[in-house]
């Protein structure tokens, strides 16, 4: 009070311009301005730091979840690919409430955080509807179990096969023959027709080699019957079914079936036609192979 009356008797004594009060009003302004300010800062810039310790914390429990969830899925011998997909999932809801949190410090309540997605729901949907239908198809895959991770599978619709390495929650992950990897959408694999080639222990091999009309058929029959007799990996308890399958228009059709383990399919195929062609060759008997013949007619 008395500073205002000595200020008062400065502007009538003349001591004070009017300028230099201008100035003084407004370096006060200023000054409390600030002063309203520093504490709001101090009061964010805590906030930063402890949303940087909650989420480093926040992220070790949810990897100490993650890892109990799956030593958990291990014991009860859950199948790779459910354990897999389930562990995503957990992982993704857990991030979510520890973002909530982290909002929370800021002053974010979780009312407004349910409007904003309420409100946001509709547009994320119409954007994400591919990766809703994957998720969708997810599901169904580990509902269904077309296949399983192991599995080695061929997908009629981009045709690409590959052993199924991983079902996530969008993708599943074949590794192809070459090492490459493939992803590929879980609703595309849910919704097209795929073939599982090794869900089944064992495997039929169904091949059949054509002959010319003037070789032996019945020696050609006893040595491709000789060969299936001799693979290590046939399953004996079936019967070995050779036969002519068809009299082409160049050639006899001889067909060989017999079961075979599945893991030993690949390995089996290439050795059994490398051994009929080469016991063919010994005994005289010509594989047909298109040919063709150019008949010059001269004229007198």
């Amino acid at each position: 009070m008395r500073s205002l009356i000595f200020l008062a008797t400065d502007i009538t004594n003349g001591t004070i311009s009017a300028d230099e009060l201008v100035e003084d009003i407004q370096k006060g302004v200023i000054q409390q301005q600030i002063e309203k300010l520093i504490p709001q800062f101090w009061s964010f810039l805590w906030c930063v730091v402890l949303s940087i310790v909650v989420f480093f914390i926040g992220s070790q429990i949810i990897k100490g979840i993650i890892k109990l969830t799956a030593k958990a899925l291990t014991i009860r011998n859950v199948d790779t690919g459910v354990a897999t997909f389930l562990e995503s999932v957990l992982r993704w809801i857990l991030y979510i409430i520890l973002l909530t949190i982290i909002l929370g410090l800021f002053g974010v309540t979780t009312t407004s955080i349910s409007a904003a997605v309420a409100g946001l729901g509709v547009t994320i949907g119409l954007a994400l509807q591919g990766a809703l239908s994957n998720f969708a198809g997810g599901i169904l895959i580990l509902v269904m179990h077309p296949f399983r991770v192991g599995d080695y599978i061929i997908e009629h619709a981009t045709n690409q096969e590959g052993r199924v390495e991983k079902i996530n929650i969008i993708y599943t992950s074949l590794k192809m023959i070459d090492g490459r990897m493939v992803q590929i959408p879980n609703g595309t694999l849910s919704s097209a027709s795929l073939t599982n080639c090794t869900s089944m222990t064992r495997r039929m091999f169904n091949e059949t080699v054509g002959i010319s009309y003037s070789s032996d058929i019945k020696r050609a029959k006893e040595i491709m019957e000789y060969i299936a007799t001799q693979q290590d990996h046939r399953i004996s308890s079936e019967p070995i079914s050779v036969f002519v399958a068809e009299l082409g228009d160049s050639a006899v059709q001889i067909g060989l079936r017999f079961w075979i383990e599945t893991e030993y399919y690949w390995e089996t195929k290439w050795r059994v036609l490398e051994q009929i062609k080469e016991r063919f060759d010994k005994a005289g008997i010509e594989i047909c192979f298109n040919q063709l013949d150019v008949h010059i007619k001269k004229e007198d």
